[in-house]
């Protein structure tokens, strides 16, 4: 049986942490989508075309990822496809009980299930957020996502 699970998350920008839980799902899969999505309630500091690019350069090592884009509900791009499960990463408690809704909600509304692994204790404060954050202030974020994406936010 051949396993394919999707990996949501709007990457602005992509993180270590975040490749972190790509390349440990993709060990474990037969393949992985890795799914740009736009968040309405959130502010990008990349376009979807910028971000899409840095998914697709920082996980091309990775021979059974694929990388596409979205916008609406995870659930319908999901049952388009025939997939039912989605990879999501926890950083803490915080993340787990907003996780654990959605990871619900996808089961109710499409039979999506989700598969939570959890971050390794270095990248378990790391979030694009504050990545975003030091990089306007002009902080050093190499020790937090790959140097294309430093050099990516450097030039802004």
């Amino acid at each position: 049986m051949s396993i394919t699970a999707v990996c949501p998350g709007s990457f602005d920008p992509i993180t270590n942490g975040h490749l972190d839980v790509i390349e440990r799902g993709a060990n474990r899969l037969d393949r992985l989508v890795v799914l740009c999505s736009r968040n309405p309630g959130k502010q990008p500091m990349l376009d979807a075309p910028e971000r899409l690019e840095l998914v697709e350069t920082c996980t091309a090592h990775l021979p059974n990822v694929e990388v596409a884009s979205f916008d609406g509900l995870l659930v319908e791009w999901c049952n388009a496809r025939g997939i039912d499960l989605a990879v999501k990463g926890l950083r803490a408690v915080s993340d787990f009980e907003a996780e654990m809704q959605m990871a619900q909600m996808n089961a109710h509304l499409g039979g999506v299930e989700t598969l939570f692994i959890t971050t390794r204790p270095v990248y378990s404060y790391l979030s694009s957020s504050l990545v975003k954050e030091i990089a306007r202030f002009g902080g050093d974020i190499s020790d937090f996502v790959p140097p294309v994406v430093a050099r990516r936010l450097a030039d802004r």
